[in-house]
């Protein structure tokens, strides 16, 4: 079996490690990470989904934490600190350091983001092809209030409004810098189209999937795959179980709710880009209002509690998938 899955970072990782420990002999995973959280900083070229991607595959994550390197430390901040290098809210832990500096050295270099993705996980091993969304360098910024500027309004960097304002203010629009120019990486609209299942993880739908959708051809690449589409719902009883997606489905007008997000992404037989969505056993109302949109729902356990649960919820995607492939 050929499966491809567009992820984020933390969340979709955590999924990702259960539906891989259910892969049977023969079968693939690959993975389309979100790039437009990646963020320049200190000269460094920071790629946050895919680094999170890569560690919680690989077996090199901050369990508890959920982003960043396992046994880290943090001279290196503290030292720019020291000097005054701004900006001190985003912190780069000395292990991570490495990373990004072989990432932006081969950059320099002259290689594509993704023979650099290809060359660090080399290292890594993480059991599945990760893949960028594009080479192309594309950045969310966040619309926010701001009354010192002439509109009213400014745009932050979407790691600026997530990590140094903690998501604390209302969100008022998303701006996907360079998505219009960019083109999918290279093998990503094969690797959709050509999979026989195309798994949505419970990744953020705004600024992971959604980001990952609107560069030219993917969401095409989506609705014209071969085998049927599955999502798994961020939100759990009205709220997101990790990170900002209720911040933003509200602050975008969108319902916060399992049932809001589905009909977000919408049927594939009606134009959207997913035929089936798992849902929480606490919201199973969900699935007899999507049934009205055309979308099959079923409903499960979604907490990934520990390592069996997460397997149990990747192995209840890919039945729902098999049930709609007949």
């Amino acid at each position: 079996m050929h499966l491809t899955a567009l992820s984020g970072g933390i969340g979709g990782a955590r999924f990702l490690t259960g539906l891989r420990s259910i892969l049977r002999p023969g079968d693939d995973l690959t993975v389309i990470g979100n790039t437009a959280d990646d963020v320049w900083l200190f000269g460094l070229k920071v790629c946050p989904d895919l680094d999170s991607l890569m560690y919680t595959l690989g077996g090199g994550i901050d369990v508890e934490r959920g982003w960043g390197r396992a046994d880290e430390t943090w001279h290196a901040k503290e030292e720019l600190a020291a000097y005054g290098v701004e900006p001190t809210w985003f912190g780069l832990g000395d292990r991570d350091l490495a990373t990004h500096v072989v990432r932006t050295q081969m950059l320099g270099a002259g290689y594509t983001l993704t023979q650099v993705t290809e060359a660090l996980c080399v290292r890594w091993q993480p059991g599945v092809r990760l893949l960028p969304m594009s080479d192309d360098r594309v950045e969310t910024h966040i619309v926010i209030d701001d009354e010192s500027a002439a509109s009213g309004r400014r745009a932050v960097h979407f790691q600026e409004y997530w990590v140094h304002m903690r998501a604390s203010v209302p969100v008022r629009g998303v701006v996907e810098v360079g998505v219009e120019q960019s083109k999918p990486g290279p093998d990503v609209l094969d690797a959709i189209t050509a999979a026989d299942a195309v798994i949505v993880p419970p990744s953020n739908p705004i600024v992971s999937i959604g980001t990952i959708l609107e560069v030219p051809g993917i969401r095409e690449a989506v609705r014209a795959a071969t085998g049927p589409v599955v999502g798994v719902s961020p939100i759990v009883g009205g709220a997101a179980v990790r990170g900002m997606a209720d911040q933003l489905l509200g602050g975008l007008g969108i319902e916060v709710s399992a049932s809001g997000v589905a009909r977000h992404y919408g049927a594939r037989s009606n134009g959207g880009v997913v035929d089936g969505w798992l849902v929480d056993e606490r919201d199973r109302a969900a699935a007899d209002e999507l049934s009205d949109a055309q979308i099959a729902c079923r409903a499960v356990p979604l907490l990934m509690s520990d390592a069996d649960a997460t397997a149990t919820m990747a192995q209840d995607t890919l039945d729902l998938a098999a049930e709609l492939a007949r």
